[in-house]
């Protein structure tokens, strides 16, 4: 009985604090799309859509909106966007407007690139294969633990 509490436990602690504050590790692995981030400020753009990012694991602040430039698709975070830190970190588009705090499906998202920064204004493009009309949301995910960190719902 003993092993059994220890053994739930010590899984409810690492999926608690798994993602908290960690160093990221910026490898982008080889079947991920191969995007584009600049870390810079963004300029307005063309907006398409956008959003206010919500807390899910993570306290997440910040607007993400989806615009166009020179006819290509980026999504933009604006000088206010913060998250904390964490392994794996990754910008994702996800098909539905409410995220699960852990546990999202591989068919429900697209994998944009990894996170370049955990604060400030920062853009990356879209592949030209990707649809963005079929995302509802964009999000700050943990690859390494499957938890979305915040996310925000995309509107016109």
């Amino acid at each position: 009985m003993k092993f059994k509490y220890a053994a739930v436990l010590s899984i409810v602690t690492l999926l608690s604090v798994g993602c908290a504050n960690v160093e990221s590790q910026s490898q982008q692995p080889e079947n991920q799309p191969q995007a584009e981030t600049v870390a810079e400020t963004p300029a307005a753009g063309n907006v398409k859509s956008s959003g206010a990012f919500i807390d899910a694991e993570h306290p997440t602040k910040g607007t993400a909106s989806i615009v166009t430039e020179n006819g290509k698709k980026y999504i933009q975070f604006d000088e206010k966007f913060k998250s904390d830190n964490g392994p794996d970190l990754f910008v994702i588009l996800h098909k539905d407007d409410k995220l699960p705090i852990t546990g999202i499906k591989e068919a429900d998202y697209v994998s944009i690139a990894p996170l370049k920064s955990t604060n400030g204004a920062q853009k990356y493009e879209v592949p030209e294969n990707v649809d963005v009309s079929n995302f509802k949301s964009v999000a700050i995910w943990c690859r390494k633990f499957n938890a979305t960190f915040g996310y925000a719902v995309l509107k016109a």
